[in-house]
């Protein structure tokens, strides 16, 4: 690398361009691009942005006022599962603008390997934290997804918790919409309608974070961020309730959630707790 700035500097100088300029250019770029990537920190299968509550608002405050759509995904034991051996969701997480990490269990394994994760950020903390950035700033929100009326239930509670927040629409999909080229060019012009800035999915996942990753690359949406906020809707409209405090922060609310939904969630958390262990010895 040294070789190639001191020959491309002579090839310039030559053209009348300082060599100073030159390697002054490539080095600042190269100190630009490495802050950008500061918080990035490996993490099992994946990478994560390792950072504070507080940081995760900012930057995601600040992804909010760029020109171009950018989305986040809050990885936890089921995302780091279906991590190995899901190469779409592997791309996904990829091409992310900000991963966040969701769940008690991921900071207990980062601490025995001595790479301690700064703080939990559970997508349904953070969604509402969120909000109340949007209703200072004025961000426009759209709700995608839970059953149908709910999200406009989730609109009205939450719009009466944060006043000056604009859910501008709200959307309860079919199911199997992503394979419904009609029904997905609905979608799309339904958030771009609305002038959307934050865009919330609540799908489950991978479902989400594939229909993030595909508006993304599509650049169909117009809007700025978008985030995968699995039952957050259900939550916020009352419709679901959360596991206590207590719980979730011992990394218990997988305990709760089975007692809301047992046919589906006790099989996916056997699964997870049955392969979590060799992923973790895998990756050093």
């Amino acid at each position: 690398m040294k070789t190639e700035v001191i020959w491309t500097g002579y090839v310039e100088l030559m053209n009348g361009v300082s060599l100073l300029e030159l390697v002054h250019t490539v080095t600042w770029d190269r100190i630009v691009e490495g802050c950008k990537n500061m918080s990035k920190m490996k993490f099992l299968n994946t990478e994560i942005d390792n950072l504070t509550f507080k940081e995760a608002l900012q930057k995601a405050d600040e992804l909010v006022q760029n020109d171009t759509f950018d989305y986040v995904v809050t990885p936890n034991v089921d995302h780091i599962v279906q991590l190995e051996s899901n190469e779409k969701l592997q791309i996904v997480y990829k091409n992310a603008s900000l991963v966040l990490t969701d769940g008690e269990p991921l900071l207990w394994i980062a601490n025995m390997k001595k790479t301690p994760i700064k703080e939990k950020i559970s997508g349904s903390d953070f969604f509402p934290a969120l909000m109340q950035v949007a209703s200072v700033k004025q961000y426009r929100v759209f709700l995608l997804g839970a059953g149908e009326g709910v999200a406009e239930i989730a609109k009205k509670n939450l719009e009466g918790k944060f006043p000056g927040l604009h859910i501008s629409g709200t959307y309860s999909p079919p199911f199997g919409f992503e394979k419904d080229k009609q029904e997905l060019e609905k979608i799309i012009k339904l958030i771009n309608k609305a002038n959307t800035d934050i865009l919330a999915v609540g799908l489950g996942a991978p479902k989400q974070e594939l229909f993030l990753y595909e508006a993304w690359k599509s650049g169909d949406i117009k809007a700025k961020l978008g985030l995968g906020i699995g039952a957050t809707i259900d939550f916020e409209a009352g419709n679901v309730k959360r596991a206590p405090k207590w719980m979730s922060n011992h990394g218990l609310e997988w305990a709760y959630r089975i007692t809301q939904d047992p046919s589906r969630l006790v099989k996916r958390y056997w699964n997870d707790f049955m392969k979590i262990g060799p992923i973790v010895k895998k990756y050093k």
